[in-house]
């Protein structure tokens, strides 16, 4: 099989589970996709929204479209962090310690209202996200591949939340808002709960393995020295607007140059062009910049500004 041809079907299979999860998830087609790209470039997932608009659904939804091993815990303040990482029993029979898996231990981890939960519970869980791995006792384990958590949070101001700090957040590839349905989406939801679960419906079409091809070879979308460079002006340009106290980090820059890559093997593409960047910089940056009293005062939002940032930075000339 040539490397295009593999480029090919990957790139159909990653299109056949963004379209079986779009059965069950109504009208949020684009929400859809933009999460799919964050997973194709091995990152992890920030669902901010209000509770019921389908956030645990579109992430079982994922889960079975793909064949992952899936686990849900939901974060309340007793929530600890061996819960998550899980911890060591001692065996009587044998006179050593056995390790009992924690809920973060699977393909798909989904974490329910992290922002309900002690600081303590949270940081266990984003150490698992940054290193791959946990340890437990002196012992490290790897995590299954592909590794992949949706996090979600209710909006700060909801009764038992607390905002995550900067450095949490910054954690996260993305931070995304799924919002209310339109009319139309809702009357396709009421009916296709009327007889049946809609997840029953959702088909695998990927495998474990196919997600971690399909990773591998978003790595190798081709990024040119222009490219790079625009993402690296882009980000200056947060850190130099009057209108944000704290710009991207490098972090956002690395997250930035590797959703394109996603984007574009997505749009079946081996290179990146600066449409890609555009699209993913809202999704990579929204969550790591902090507006100025002047922009909160003017009612200017964290999008405006990145809008402006995209339609000020000159696009670069690519030779080719």
């Amino acid at each position: 099989m040539s490397e295009q041809t593999k480029f090919n079907e990957l790139g159909a299979k990653a299109v056949a589970v963004s379209a079986e999860v779009k059965k069950v998830i109504k009208g949020k087609d684009d929400i859809i996709d933009r999460l799919l790209i964050a997973f194709l470039a091995r990152g992890h997932v920030l669902l901010d929204d209000i509770p019921g608009v389908g956030k645990t659904t579109m992430a079982l939804a994922f889960s079975r479209a793909m064949n992952l091993n899936h686990q849900r815990l939901q974060f309340t303040p007793d929530v600890l962090p061996t819960d998550v990482t899980g911890f060591s029993v001692y065996n009587k029979a044998t006179d050593s310690f056995t390790y009992k898996p924690g809920a973060a231990i699977c393909n798909l981890f989904l974490a329910d209202e992290i922002n309900r939960t002690s600081s303590k519970t949270q940081s266990a869980l984003l150490e698992v996200m940054e290193e791959g791995k946990v340890t437990v006792d002196g012992v490290t384990r790897e995590l299954p591949k592909p590794y992949i958590v949706i996090a979600t949070q209710n909006p700060i101001g909801s009764i038992g939340t607390q905002m995550l700090p900067e450095s949490q957040l910054d954690r996260f590839m993305v931070k995304v808002s799924m919002g209310y349905p339109d009319v139309e989406s809702e009357f396709e939801i009421l009916k296709s709960k009327q007889n049946a679960d809609p997840l029953e419906s959702v088909k695998e079409v990927a495998s474990a393995e196919d997600i971690v091809a399909m990773q591998q070879t978003a790595e190798q979308v081709y990024v040119s020295d222009e490219i790079y460079h625009y993402i690296a002006t882009l980000a200056e340009a947060t850190r130099n607007d009057p209108m944000l106290e704290l710009g991207v980090s490098p972090r956002g820059s690395i997250s930035t140059a590797r959703l394109a890559r996603a984007y574009a093997f997505i749009k079946g593409r081996n290179f990146v062009i600066p449409d890609d960047v555009a699209a993913v910089f809202p999704d990579a940056a929204s969550h790591r910049v902090i507006l100025s009293p002047k922009a909160r005062v003017n009612g200017t939002t964290v999008l405006d500004v990145l809008d402006n940032i995209l339609k000020t930075v000159p696009l670069p000339k690519i030779e080719g």
